[in-house]
C-alpha cells in the first residue's frame, strides 16, 4: 500500500494509460488462476479433503474472469487480440513462476499464499481506490470498463471469507507456516508488478 503509484489512485485514481497497464497485467496473472489451482488439486492427496473440496470450488468461482479484463481492455481503447497474444511484463512473469514452482516442488499449501495476497489486495485497493478510478474514467456508460475491478472487491470479500474458514480448518503446523511464508514471498512479488508499473507509467508519461 505505500508503493507510489497506489498511493496515487487512491488519491487522485489514474490516467487511462496506467489503467490499461495495470488490467494487461492483471490478465496475464488472472488467466493462470484456474491452470495454478487446477495444479494444487492434482497434488492433494487423500488426508487433503477440505483443501480439495475448496480448491474445486475456487476453481468453478475463477472460471472467465480474465475475459472481463479482456472487454474492459477494450471499452478503454486497448487491442484485446496484442494483449492476449503478448507476453507479462518480468514481475508478472515472475510471481506466476513462482507459483507454479511453490506447488509443484514445496506443497500445493503455498497456493493459499497467493490467495491471501490477491484476493486480499483486490479487495483493499477496490475499497480505496476503485471509486476514485472510476469517477476519473467513466464514461457515463454504468461500469463498462470496470467489470474486473468493481466486481472484485464485492467477489473477493466473499472469497477471503471463504479462505479465512478454510484457513482455519488446516491445524498442521507445517502447513500453517508454508502459507505463511508463501503470503510473505507474494507481498513482495505482487508489490514488484506495481513497482514495474510505476516505471511504465512514467515511461508513457514521456513519449506523450
Amino acid at each position: 500500500m505505500s508503493i507510489n503509484i497506489i498511493q496515487d489512485a487512491i488519491e487522485n485514481g489514474v490516467e487511462q494509460a496506467a489503467y490499461l497497464a495495470f488490467l494487461t497485467q492483471a490478465y496475464h496473472h488472472v488467466k493462470l488462476t484456474c491452470p495454478l489451482l487446477g495444479l494444487a488439486l492434482s497434488r492433494c492427496t487423500s488426508v487433503d479433503k477440505i483443501y480439495r473440496n475448496a480448491l474445486i470450488e475456487y476453481i468453478d468461482e475463477e472460471k472467465g474472469h480474465e475475459e472481463w479484463i479482456l472487454n474492459d481492455i477494450e471499452y478503454f481503447g486497448g487491442d484485446r487480440k496484442t494483449v492476449e497474444q503478448g507476453k507479462a511484463a518480468i514481475p508478472t512473469q515472475v510471481m506466476c513462476g513462482y507459483a507454479h514452482y511453490a506447488i509443484e516442488h514445496l506443497s500445493p499449501y503455498a497456493l493459499l499464499g497467493m490467495v491471501h495476497v490477491l484476493e486480499g489486495m483486490s479487495v483493499a485497493l477496490a475499497t480505496t481506490a476503485a471509486g476514485k478510478i472510476y469517477s476519473r474514467l467513466n464514461k457515463g456508460d454504468g461500469q463498462k470498463g470496470f467489470s474486473y475491478l468493481l466486481s472484485h472487491g464485492s467477489l473477493d470479500v466473499e472469497h477471503t471469507n471463504f479462505f479465512a474458514q478454510l484457513v482455519n480448518q488446516i491445524e498442521e503446523e507445517e502447513k500453517q507456516n508454508i502459507i505463511i511464508q508463501s503470503a510473505k514471498i507474494f507481498y513482495r512479488l505482487y508489490g514488484d508488478i506495481f513497482r514495474e508499473l510505476e516505471i511504465q507509467v512514467k515511461e508513457l508519461s514521456r513519449a506523450a
